[in-house]
């Protein structure tokens, strides 16, 4: 097939992409052209897609047979883009978050649960719902937290942040609030599976990893994959409450209970997540972060906490 995918050179793109091609699939990526392609010889067409003339230029008179739409975070970013490509496409995968939904009382998070009107993600809902109301051939896919080599959200780089410097870890809560992480590989493979296949038309699948974990159950596992002693570690728990961050975030994780049913995507694409955590983290530690020359993080938010 030939295929567009929009990004390709950042963290899903990058594991996306090398599989694509592995596949033996003609791959097309779309991006601004800042970071090298993934894989040496696959085509690219540079250009910003939120502005409509580079759009164009890229992109008219372009034939797709599928799109992996990574990088639309509004309802119009999409609409754009099939402007150009949706003449006899067969599939659009959307890259959605399950960050749509609704606080739930009844966990997991399952696909037909209700969402929040007044989500940060509410444009991945609406795309979602335009995709379906338009009659395009689309699959959406809802990641819970993504983490892995070339995690560019800090996450498990906000804990190996300060395992490795000693440091107390600030915990928001009792410690005990349960999440849960995919590695972005997993992710990939599932994304993949989905292409092509008539199950997968016009469905919503949550992806992540098959286990949920706890906040100091993630800081221990990170200790571990960085290969430290878990029990060294020193969990610092307060209460958010008692501070004022203002638009800062002191914590990677949203402070509730937040895990989803991969059950659907599991049972109609034949998919399996292959990295349990562990292997995951050591997987993100080993080929992404202890190679890294990132500048010293800033813990300024850590100290108040730490100082009240």
């Amino acid at each position: 097939m030939r295929i567009l995918v929009m990004g390709g050179t950042r963290f899903i793109g990058v594991s996306l992409t090398r599989l694509l091609v592995e596949q033996g699939h003609e791959v097309v990526l779309f991006n601004r052209g800042n970071k090298p392609v993934p894989v040496a010889g696959v085509a690219q067409i540079q250009g910003d897609r939120s502005d409509p003339a580079q759009l164009k230029a890229g992109l008219a008179g372009e034939t797709f047979d599928a799109v992996f739409d990574n990088t639309g975070r509004e309802r119009r970013d999409t609409e754009s883009l099939l402007e150009w490509v949706g003449a006899g496409l067969q599939q659009l995968i959307y890259v959605s978050s399950a960050g749509v939904y609704l606080n739930a009382d009844q966990l997991p998070l399952m696909e037909g649960d209700p969402l929040d009107p007044n989500s940060r993600h509410r444009g991945k809902f609406e795309t979602e719902q335009y995709l379906q109301d338009q009659g395009i051939p689309f699959t959406a896919v809802r990641p819970v937290y993504i983490y892995g080599p070339q995690n560019y959200n800090p996450i498990e780089g906000w804990f190996f942040d300060r395992i490795v410097r000693d440091r107390p870890i600030p915990i928001p809560g009792n410690g005990l609030h349960i999440t849960q992480l995919g590695h972005v590989a997993d992710l990939a493979a599932a994304m993949v599976a989905m292409l092509g296949n008539p199950k997968a038309i016009g469905q919503i699948y949550n992806i992540a990893g098959d286990r949920f974990i706890t906040f100091d159950g993630l800081a221990r596992a990170c200790a571990i994959a960085a290969n430290r002693d878990p029990d060294q570690l020193e969990l610092v728990h307060y209460n958010p409450k008692s501070f004022d961050f203002g638009k800062q975030k002191a914590f990677p994780l949203r402070m509730q209970h937040f895990f989803a049913s991969i059950t659907k995507a599991q049972t109609e694409l034949n998919w399996q997540p292959k990295y349990d955590l562990i292997k995951g983290l050591r997987d993100s530690f080993n080929q992404d972060y202890s190679l890294s020359n990132a500048p010293e993080p800033d813990f300024a938010l850590d100290n108040q906490i730490l100082q009240s």
